[in-house]
Order: structure tokens, then sequence, then C-alpha cells
């Protein structure tokens, strides 16, 4: 993920940008721009969102959304998670400008989007105070968790707990699965 030109990007700015294949985001005025995601982050992007979408439905607290998306929080801030779950009340909304309180929040780290998801999103969600951030890192097979006044992650190599707040149901990612070849 790179940065282009130190100029400053408001999300309006980043809404107008062409529609050429690449994501376009912008934290606090940075821009971050990450090529189309590789076939392997897809893949992975839609495995979990499979066993994301199953827990949820059993769970009816919250709602699964799958990146493009235009979450923002200020004039200077638009991001589009890999995946995140928002309370069902913001999905029935279905505007983008409405939904905010992410209850997790996904990223699948590549290459080109390391620095910005490791560390710009990662504070930018922390700051928001969304309760669980994972960073999936499909080259070392494991997943980083995040919490709001975390220094350092927690880092899982074999499977991932998560509950939607207010319920009791546990959502369990086994990794093995999850990086399994096709």
């Amino acid at each position: 993920m790179g940065m282009v030109a130190s100029r400053y990007f408001s999300a309006a700015m980043v809404r107008t940008l062409p529609d050429d294949g690449h994501r376009y985001e912008t934290v606090h005025g940075e821009l971050l721009v990450s090529p189309a995601p590789s076939a392997w982050h897809q893949e992975i992007v839609a495995r979990l969102a499979r066993t994301v979408q199953r827990y949820l439905e059993e769970s009816g607290a919250a709602h699964l959304f799958v990146s493009p998306a235009d979450i923002s929080w200020g004039d200077d801030i638009l991001v589009q998670p890999d995946l995140f779950v928002v309370p069902l009340d913001e999905a029935r909304t279905m505007d983008w400008a409405r939904i905010r309180s992410l209850l997790l929040a996904v990223e699948v780290v590549s290459p080109s989007s390391a620095r910005a998801d490791r560390f710009t999103k990662r504070r930018l969600y922390q700051t928001e105070g969304v309760p669980t951030y994972w960073v999936i890192d499909p080259e070392h097979r494991c997943i980083e968790m995040w919490t709001p006044g975390a220094l350092f992650p927690v880092i899982e190599e074999e499977q991932i707990s998560w509950t939607v707040p207010g319920t009791s149901a546990v959502l369990t990612v086994n990794l093995a699965e999850l990086f399994r070849p096709l």
C-alpha cells in the first residue's frame, strides 16, 4: 500500500477518485492506495465471510459486511475493512454514513498493505474503539488480534474465537481450515 504525493485527502476527495481497480482510503488525510487483491486474499476473505455469516445467522445479533465499503468517522477518514461486523440496527439503515459501530474489523494483510493494516488502520480502529481488530497474515498462517488499549497483539496460530457483545454464542475459526490449500 503506497502513499500518493504529499497531499491531504478528505473522504469526499477519495470518493471522487476513479474506479480503476485500486482501493482508495484515507486516514487522517493520508491517502492509502492498494492494488486489486490477490486471488488467495479473496479466497481467505470468502472463507472467513462464510464462517462469520453462519455464526451471525445463529446469534442474530449483528450483521456482516464485506468490502468495498465506505466507513468514515470524520472528514479525513474513509476506510474499507475487508470484513466487518456491525450491530443490526446500524446495518438495517443500509446507509454507510450511519454505519459507524464496528464490532469486529478484519484485514487480510498483503505485502502492499502490511504497513497500513498493521499501523495506520490499526491505530485508527483502536482510537475509534473498535473492540476487536484482526490482521490475518496468510504468509505466516496466523491472526493478530488487537483491542483498543493493546500495545501488542495477541497472535493466534491454531484458532481464534470471538463473541458478538451481548451474546453467549462463540465463533471459533480453525486456522488450518482457513489457510488450507484449494
